[in-house]
């Protein structure tokens, strides 16, 4: 264990949890996605990080389309017009797939009344078949007749390489703190996700549609008797989980700037660890579990070697429920109050 490189100076402390804070508001969007469907459904939708995962491919193929193949570095200032245009086509796919999943993977198990493991199987088996079917993009350039420019760009190599942004977002330090430079992407990273964070706590507290999901979620048998539709309860759960993880998929692809087909599968796997750490069901605890986890697997990894950094943050899971077995917030969603 290597705490000097942690705590060794201010400088390093810093660093690392920035860098955590970062990571973790991208965590914390994801999250969203499984804590709402829980917190209404009472089913862990694992598909989520396949909804993440087709919005960075949104991303890409926007650059794609709108600034052409050639590789280039950018500002995040000249690339803010094609950024923001990617921003609502990542947010679009991802609440497309999602609302597809919720209509053919999920809502027939709900009418049938299934047990809630089938409807788990379901989302696991959904999860692969997303996540294959962006592994065969290659054919489906092939069926659309892509140019060979194109085509060459949408499958680089191996359909199941790893798929890079052609414009690289080269970030630009704004001011210091101790000896780290805190770049403008970082900001529009942490704010935005905050930003979005705080948008949805108060559509979900304050509006009429969010009483409709806060009722569902507390007695949906209650809530229909008072005339909430459930099922488009469900389907505005899903649609507003896909509109988070596509802005998700954007920030990511800012900070990052590639992905490839399986690309949600760890990210899933924290966001849901996330989503648990502060408590399934609640958004606030979205929010505190994605920062808390953003750093802590940081600093984990300054410590023990960053080999280590996705067993700090599983480690810190079950530390956290042993003592919090709810999450450290613990209020689900259906006991929010306006």
């Amino acid at each position: 264990m290597d705490f000097g490189a942690l705590f060794g100076s201010f400088d390093n402390f810093m660093s690392y949890t920035a860098g955590g804070l970062v990571f973790g508001a991208i965590y914390a969007l994801i999250a969203l996605g499984y804590t709402m469907v829980y917190g209404v459904l009472q089913l862990i939708n694992f598909a989520h990080s396949e909804v993440f995962m087709y919005g960075t491919f949104a991303v890409a193929w926007t650059f794609v389309f709108l600034h052409g193949t050639g590789r280039v570095n950018q500002s995040l200032g000249e690339a803010l017009p094609v950024l923001l245009a990617a921003l609502v086509a990542a947010m679009i796919v991802s609440a497309a797939i999602a609302l597809l999943l919720e209509r053919l993977a999920y809502r027939p198990l709900i009418k049938k009344g299934a047990p809630k493991l089938i409807a788990l199987i379901s989302a696991i088996g959904a999860s692969f078949a997303l996540a294959e079917a962006m592994g065969l993009r290659d054919r489906f350039a092939s069926w659309v007749g892509l140019d060979d420019n194109l085509k060459n760009y949408v499958v680089p190599g191996k359909a199941r390489d790893v798929y890079s942004n052609p414009v690289s977002i080269q970030p630009k330090g704004l001011f210091d703190i101790g000896g780290y430079s805190v770049t403008d992407v970082d900001l529009v990273v942490l704010f935005a996700a905050l930003a979005m964070m705080v948008a949805l706590d108060q559509f979900v507290r304050r509006t009429r549609f969010g009483r409709a999901i806060r009722a569902t979620a507390q007695d949906p048998e209650s809530a229909a008797l008072m005339g909430v539709n459930s099922t488009r309860v469900v389907q505005l759960t899903f649609l507003i989980g896909g509109l988070m993880a596509g802005a998700a998929a954007t920030l990511y692809m800012m900070k990052i700037g590639s992905t490839r087909q399986n690309a949600g599968f760890i990210l899933g796997v924290k966001a849901f660890t996330a989503a648990v750490m502060g408590g399934i069901g609640n958004l606030r605890g979205a929010l505190l579990g994605g920062l808390v986890l953003g750093v802590m697997e940081n600093w984990g990894s300054a410590v023990f070697g960053s080999e280590w950094k996705d067993v700090v943050a599983f480690v810190l899971l079950v530390l956290i429920l042993l003592v919090r077995p709810s999450g450290l917030l613990g209020e689900s969603l259906g006991k929010a109050r306006a």
